[in-house]
């Protein structure tokens, strides 16, 4: 017993000690990175939908700080570079989805089956087609994986379960995941639709609330080059719950796919004997919207030359169905929080100057929620050479909502830039770990992906827990409860001091990399490596 004493006295002496010790080297304290939120996610801001009024106000809020911070305008407008999107909505009173199954009509109610997507070719005509699974719908030259083979999809309608098999590494799994390479895919097969069921085990919110917004606008970059489902006329997306009735008389369940889906188990392919009877009637309207972009300039005569993306999306998902009364999604961590960190470190950077060697870029995008658009848009249109964005650093939702003890890094065993990261937590005592879970694919979800398909090495970061423990319950009912829901608001508990902790991380990142004599590079293991020798 006396021996347990001294160990646990121990254990709170260093416990302080390490505590100490953060406090202080930590240059920030989370308020002031909680006033900049206030600010843009007051319902004033009307929940920042790209290309509406509420957005417009919070850009000009950034540009207002931008410029007290002493930044350089960096746009192709000013601070501003425009984006130009074809804003698209499904009009469900008009449009209608039906199973034929020998003889037989099976309909599919919009909403609660399943919800159309607006990510097809236009104008949409109706289209009959026979149904054919594919897996998990995956072409991965590199891991010999292709769920298409054997099988004839030319005129067909793909149905497929968001995932992978579990020996496809966690950011590969992601990557051909995404709807640009699922289009490649269907587009070579010769498909002319696809249902994508979501994977039971890997659903950030449940099908009610994913549902409740169904027919809100989408939209897509104006730039056909830039259109992934181009020749694609259907796309539905099922409710797990319901998806049964696609597999009857198959000699297959959904529940027996799902539980091999939800181990990351290997997939069948084979024919179903339905055909999808299908029209969706989709209105269509051009949309402008802003990126926003700052400069601070480098100090090195050669290094300024290179830039550090500090990069984070200011929109969110504007007005929509009400939850519990309220209609205004202010998106208080997705991602007022993201963008105010940027802002935060401006403020900090003129407040208290650092001889940076290479120049920053802080980079506001808009449109993440549409599909990564206003990041895709300016990794494809930079306002500098390409060549010399050297590393992207995006903060997007990061959740200090529980003390910051781990680190999500995603990117961290793919470039030097996620050791670089790992290395500045540790130094903080903090635990940098991998994708805890592929299933969800975050690598390719947020805006650092964008820089990544242009060789960029780029990490995200967010504040994480120990699987099993308190913290993660709470991260696991705020995605439940609060993820793209009103009540991600101003009204929630928040962890001012993870908020410091995880700014100091960023900002020590963001000057080492900006200060290091070599550029970050690619691992020579990483899949993404290849993009850096293709732009």
């Amino acid at each position: 017993m006396p021996h347990r004493r001294i160990i646990l006295v121990s254990a709170l002496v260093l416990a302080t000690a390490v505590g100490a010790r953060q406090a202080s080297t930590i240059r920030f304290d989370g308020s002031s990175w909680w006033g900049y939120v206030k600010v843009l996610a007051d319902d004033n801001m009307e929940g920042r939908e790209t290309g509406s009024e509420g957005l417009r106000r919070a850009e000009a809020y950034t540009v207002d700080q931008l410029q007290k911070s002493r930044l350089q305008p960096a746009g192709e407008n000013g601070f501003y570079q425009t984006v130009k999107f074809d804003q698209r909505r499904v009009d469900e009173k008009a449009s209608f989805a039906q199973l034929i199954r020998d003889g037989n009509e099976v309909p599919i109610v919009l909403g609660q089956d399943a919800y159309f997507s607006s990510s097809v070719d236009l104008p949409s005509s109706e289209v009959t087609a026979p149904l054919v699974f594919v897996g998990y719908g995956l072409k991965i030259p590199e891991k010999n994986e292709d769920d298409y083979a054997g099988l004839d999809v030319k005129g067909k309608v793909v149905v497929y379960i968001s995932g992978s098999p579990e020996d496809i590494p966690s950011a590969l799994s992601a990557h051909s995941q995404t709807a640009m390479e699922r289009g490649k895919s269907l587009r070579a097969a010769g498909a002319v639709g696809v249902i994508r069921i979501f994977n039971p085990a890997a659903m950030d919110a449940p099908w009610e609330r994913i549902a409740l917004n169904r027919t809100a606008p989408a939209m897509q970059l104006a730039d056909p080059k830039m259109q992934d489902f181009a020749g694609i006329k259907v796309a539905l997306t099922f409710n797990p719950a319901q998806a049964e009735k696609l597999f009857a008389g198959s000699g297959h369940t959904f529940a027996e796919l799902a539980a091999l889906a939800k181990d990351r188990k290997r997939l069948p392919s084979f024919l179903l004997p339905t055909t999808l009877k299908a029209h969706a009637a989709i209105e269509s309207k051009t949309v402008l919207s802003d990126n926003v972009i700052a400069k601070l300039p480098g100090s090195d005569p050669v290094l300024k030359n290179e830039y550090v993306v500090l990069s984070a999306h200011l929109d969110h998902l504007g007005i929509a169905a009400p939850i519990n009364g309220d209609s205004i999604y202010n998106g208080a961590l997705d991602n007022a929080s993201g963008s105010a960190l940027l802002l935060d470190i401006a403020a900090h950077l003129k407040a208290h100057p650092e001889k940076l060697r290479r120049s920053i870029l802080f980079v506001f995008v808009t449109a993440e929620e549409k599909g990564l658009l206003g990041s895709r848009y300016f990794a494809a249109h930079p306002i500098v050479d390409p060549r010399s964005i050297v590393a992207d650093i995006n903060t997007d939702m990061f959740l200090p909502i529980v003390p910051l003890k781990t680190l999500l890094v995603l990117g961290i065993d793919e470039s030097t830039l996620g050791a670089r990261a790992a290395a500045v937590a540790k130094s903080l005592g903090v635990h940098p770990i991998p994708d805890p879970m592929p299933l969800r694919n975050i690598f390719i979800r947020s805006d650092q992906y964008s820089f990544v398909l242009h060789g960029v090495p780029s990490v995200m970061m967010s504040v994480w827990a120990e699987p099993g423990s308190p913290e993660e319950k709470v991260l696991e009912t705020w995605l439940r409860t609060r993820y793209h829901a009103p009540s991600d608001d101003l009204n929630q508990p928040i962890d001012l001091q993870a908020a410091a902790l995880f700014e100091e991380i960023v900002l020590r990142l963001l000057t080492d990399t900006a200060n290091a004599d070599a550029q970050p590079q690619w691992n020579k293991d990483s899949f993404f490596r290849r993009y850096a020798t293709t732009n």
